[in-house]
């Protein structure tokens, strides 16, 4: 018996599957659309939490305290959003920029020539005065024993070496029996002095002609 065809029939069939298929393509589109559009709003508020977390801190921080921050463990998801941070302020162009320090520590930070501009308004100070002298004395005769600091700045020392590591202007390295005290990268960028140690002695020296500094016995 031969296959009879209807033409209306099938005409009807041929437009019916085009709807469909054109449904499901919008719909799948509109599916795309909207997981691109969670996916950038994911992005953005993750950026705003790198930005907020270096603002609230005022100190530089690590990747691992950054990944803590995203709530990730993936360190080069947070080195990427870090570093598209970091490009937005650079073409802000604003008075404040984003440095990465050594051992990938991040730090947001006025640029240096506005600080003389603006620090009359800053009503307090990084430092009181006594923490200051001790960071004076330690970046003056960097590198410089622990011991020899407290016995020159008297046994306050050792909490004003606690809060000046805390707040990452020095550091603490072991060496037999002693721990030397030095400087970070973020003190030479905070205080605009160079990061090459004879440049900053001189540089300092200049600023201690004009001040007490703490003298050798």
């Amino acid at each position: 018996m031969a296959l009879t065809l209807n033409p209306i029939t099938d005409i009807h069939s041929y437009w019916r599957f085009r709807a469909v298929h054109k449904m499901e393509k919008q719909t799948s589109e509109l599916n795309e659309s909207v997981e691109q559009k969670q996916a950038l709003e994911k992005i953005q508020r993750e950026l705003a939490l790198v930005e907020a977390a270096l603002y609230v801190t005022g100190r530089p921080l690590d990747l691992n305290e950054l990944c803590s921050v995203l709530k990730t463990r993936s360190k080069n998801k947070t080195r990427k959003l870090v570093k598209m941070v970091m490009k937005e302020y650079a073409n802000r162009n604003t008075a404040l920029e984003i440095l990465e320090l050594k051992d990938e520590r991040y730090v947001l930070q006025l640029k240096i020539e506005f600080t003389p501009l603006v620090k009359k308004l800053v009503k307090k100070p990084l430092l009181s005065t006594g923490p200051l002298k001790t960071l004076a004395y330690v970046a003056y005769r960097q590198p410089v024993s622990q011991k020899r600091v407290a016995e020159m700045r008297g046994h306050h020392a050792y909490g004003h070496i606690k809060q000046l590591k805390d707040t990452d202007l020095i550091i603490g390295e072991r060496k037999g029996r002693s721990t030397l005290l030095r400087t970070t990268e973020y003190f030479a960028d905070y205080f605009g002095l160079s990061h090459e140690l004879s440049a900053m002695k001189r540089q300092l020296k200049k600023v201690f002609e004009q001040k007490i500094m703490p003298k050798e016995k």
